[in-house]
């Protein structure tokens, strides 16, 4: 058994509103999704056409049931996703308009997927993969924050690389300062980053690109990009910075737009690993992921609206 890719972290439930442009405290019902940034990214991966396998812990519980089906059913290996009878899988409800605010609400006290543990790391499948990614939401609680830890070390000592999602959830922090430290240690353990203007402006105290990551720089990093949502990206490497335009489409739902993103560019990591040493490749990775991210959008939930390689393909030419 080996994947290209393993993802560890959280998967979740999503719970949409029904109606369209809601906030959660006017919504009437709701939809359930699988859910959790790095099982998005797994799912988004498998769709593209490469091998991914998801690590983490859910509830032994019908949620934590739904999501290893659905993990599955999209072609993802999930021999590394661990049950738990102490805890309940997380839930996590969600409004497209909490990103134009603050409306995103985790029930997770303590959730399933802050439960694994060092012992749960699967070296094996680590030494066999080709990328790790990680999220920031990993490293906050005990003990899934050494857990994570240990599977980045890991990862090191196989020679993969490292992807992280500065994935900003302030209401799971302690506080702001702690949660600017954790997210400072996810930065500084990856080769590469994907990270919202938003993010980049808590870590780095500005929203340019050129300016916030060389302030972040540091020699393990290779490729950061700092997305724009509908505006495109931009990337920064060690020697280059560069805009990428994004894709018009009809938004339907946000959620899992960025998973989206990062799922594209580590593919295009993946089938083409030189290109992160050449500014064109670079480029066209970039274009690629926003490619994924704008279809994402344009379609309901996270997982649900991950599209296919065969889609993504047809948006950049146009048809």
């Amino acid at each position: 058994m080996s994947c290209d890719v393993v993802c560890i972290g959280e998967a979740l439930i999503d719970f949409v509103p029904t109606e369209p442009d809601v906030a959660l405290a006017d919504a009437s019902s709701f939809r359930k999704a699988a859910g959790g940034a790095p099982a998005n990214v797994a799912v988004g991966l498998a769709r593209l056409g490469v091998a991914s396998a998801m690590m983490g812990m859910v509830g032994d519980d019908p949620f934590g049931e739904y999501l290893v089906r659905t993990l599955a059913a999209a072609g993802v290996e999930v021999t590394a996703m661990r049950r738990s009878s102490k805890s309940l899988t997380s839930l996590a409800f969600v409004s497209p308009v909490s990103y134009r605010g603050d409306d995103f609400l985790f029930y997770r006290q303590p959730g399933a997927d802050t439960l694994l543990s060092i012992g749960h790391v699967d070296e094996h499948l680590i030494s066999g993969a080709r990328i790790v990614h990680f999220g920031s939401i990993g490293l906050i609680d005990e003990p899934s924050r050494s857990a994570t830890q240990h599977a980045i070390h890991r990862a090191r000592q196989s020679q993969c690389k490292l992807s992280c999602d500065v994935n900003l959830r302030l209401r799971l922090w302690p506080g702001p300062d702690a949660a600017r430290a954790g997210l400072r240690l996810a930065l500084r353990n990856a080769n590469v980053v994907k990270l919202s203007s938003a993010e980049l402006e808590f870590v780095s105290g500005t929203r340019d690109p050129r300016i916030g990551l060389r302030a972040l720089w540091h020699d393990q990093l290779e490729l950061a990009v700092v997305t724009h949502g509908e505006k495109g990206c931009t990337w920064v490497s060690r020697d280059s910075a560069h805009d990428v335009e994004s894709f018009e489409v009809d938004s339907v739902d946000p959620t899992g737009a960025g998973d989206g993103f990062t799922a594209g560019l580590i593919a295009s990591i993946i089938a083409n690993p030189d290109c992160l040493d050449d500014p064109d490749e670079i480029s066209m990775a970039c274009r690629f992921a926003n490619a994924v991210g704008a279809l994402t959008v344009a379609g309901w939930g996270g997982i649900p609206a991950l599209p296919i390689r065969e889609d993504v393909e047809r948006l950049m030419n146009g048809s």
